[in-house]
C-alpha cells in the first residue's frame, strides 16, 4: 500500500464518475471525504474506537475537537489513517447543475434548501457545532460527522454515531502501511504484554471494558432517542416525515423554526433540549429557515426564533422570540397539565 496517491485513492462509496480532486496524504487533503485516527490510550485497548472528521472540497479536514469549537485543517490528535470519499451523486440535499437554467433559478433547490455544494452544507454544520457542548457519548466528533452527512442527505440520511462508527470501521480505506501500523501496533503490543503479564485477568479486564465502554455508549443513545429529543430537518422529505408522525401518534408537536446566526435562537436551544427529555410525550422538531426556505415560506415564518404547536397537522397555538416561560406555558396549556 502506498502513501502516494493513487487509483485505489479515487474510489468512492456508491462510486461516481464526477471529477473530484485528488486525495494527498502527504498534505492532508481528503476532498468530500470522511477520515479517522487512533486515539490515545483508547485506540490501544479498543482499536475500532478512535477520532473522526469530514472534508471540504478542497480537502480540508473538519472535525468536532470540543465545546464549541470545530478545528480547522488541523485535524486532532494527528494525521488521518483510514477514509472513506463519499460519492456526491449520493447526496440528495445537494442540486445537479444541469437542471438549472440560470443563475436565478440555481438559487435554490427543488428541496426547497439554500445548501447548493457539499462546502454549503459542512459551512452550516460548523456553524451550528461552533454553538454546542462537548459530550463524549452524545455530541462527540462522530455527532458532527452524522449531522453534515443528513445535511447532505447522503443515502437519504439517517446517520447516527452507531452506524457511522460501523461504515468507517467496515469500509474505511487505509491510508497506507504506516498508517496500518500506527493505528494497530500500540494495540498489538498493549495486547500481548497484558496477556503476558496477567493472563487471563488481563482477558476479563479488557472485555469488561470494552462491553462497559459500548454498551454506556449505546444506552446513552437509546435513552436520547426513546426519552426525548430535538429532531433536526435538513431535508423537506425528513420535515414531511416528521410531520407524518405527529399525524398518526396524535402527540402534540412543537416545531422549532430557527437559523444559525440567530443569537436568541442559539439561547432558548439546550432549554429546548431539556425540555424534550423531560416530555417523551411531546415530538419537538428543528427546521432551519435558511436550509428550508420553502418550508418556513410555507407556514408563514417571518421571525426567528418562532415555535408552532402541531395537533394532527393542524396549528395549534404559536410563540415568538425566545421565551422560555411562554414556552412552558403553552406546552402545558395544549398537553392538558398543571405545569409542563
Amino acid at each position: 500500500m502506498e502513501t502516494s496517491a493513487g487509483p485505489e485513492h479515487n474510489l468512492m462509496i456508491d462510486g461516481s464518475d464526477s471529477p473530484t480532486l485528488q486525495i494527498d496524504p502527504k498534505r492532508s487533503r481528503f476532498p468530500c471525504c470522511i477520515v479517522w485516527t487512533p486515539l490515545p490510550v483508547i485506540s490501544w485497548l479498543i482499536p475500532f474506537v478512535g477520532h473522526i472528521g469530514i472534508c471540504r472540497e478542497d480537502g480540508v479536514i473538519l472535525d468536532f475537537a470540543g465545546p464549541n469549537f470545530v478545528c480547522v485543517d488541523n485535524f486532532a490528535f494527528g494525521a488521518a489513517t483510514r477514509y472513506i470519499q463519499i460519492s456526491k451523486e449520493k447526496c440528495c440535499a445537494i442540486p445537479d447543475p444541469s437542471e438549472y437554467l440560470s443563475e436565478d433559478q440555481y438559487g435554490q433547490n427543488e428541496r426547497g434548501s439554500d445548501i447548493k455544494t457539499w462546502d454549503d452544507a459542512l459551512r452550516k454544520g460548523t456553524q451550528e457545532f461552533q454553538h454546542r457542548a462537548y459530550n463524549l457519548f452524545t455530541c462527540n466528533c462522530h455527532s458532527f460527522v452524522a449531522n453534515n452527512l443528513n445535511r447532505l442527505g447522503f443515502r437519504s440520511g439517517g446517520w447516527n454515531v452507531v452506524n457511522l462508527a460501523a461504515l468507517i470501521f467496515l469500509k474505511g480505506q487505509w491510508v497506507s502501511t504506516a498508517a496500518v501500523v500506527q493505528s494497530l501496533l500500540p494495540f498489538l503490543i498493549t495486547f500481548c504484554l497484558g496477556v503476558a503479564l496477567a493472563g487471563s485477568t488481563f482477558l476479563k479486564y479488557l472485555g469488561f471494558f470494552t462491553a462497559l465502554l459500548v454498551g454506556w455508549f449505546l444506552l446513552e443513545r437509546k435513552m436520547a432517542t426513546e426519552e426525548g429529543q430535538v429532531f433536526s430537518c435538513h431535508t423537506v422529505e425528513a420535515w414531511e416525515q416528521q410531520l407524518q408522525k405527529g399525524n398518526d401518534s396524535k402527540k402534540l408537536m412543537v416545531i422549532d423554526f430557527t437559523a444559525s446566526w440567530c443569537g436568541p435562537c442559539r439561547f432558548i436551544a439546550p432549554f429546548l433540549a431539556e425540555l424534550a427529555k423531560k416530555l417523551p410525550d411531546v415530538i419537538f422538531v428543528k427546521v432551519d429557515v435558511d436550509e428550508l426556505k420553502t418550508v418556513a415560506q410555507d407556514w408563514a415564518v417571518e421571525a426567528m426564533p418562532t415555535f408552532m404547536f402541531l395537533k394532527e397537522g393542524k396549528i395549534v397555538d404559536k410563540v415568538v422570540g425566545a421565551k422560555k416561560d411562554e414556552l412552558q406555558r403553552t406546552i402545558a396549556k395544549h398537553l392538558g397539565t398543571a405545569s409542563a
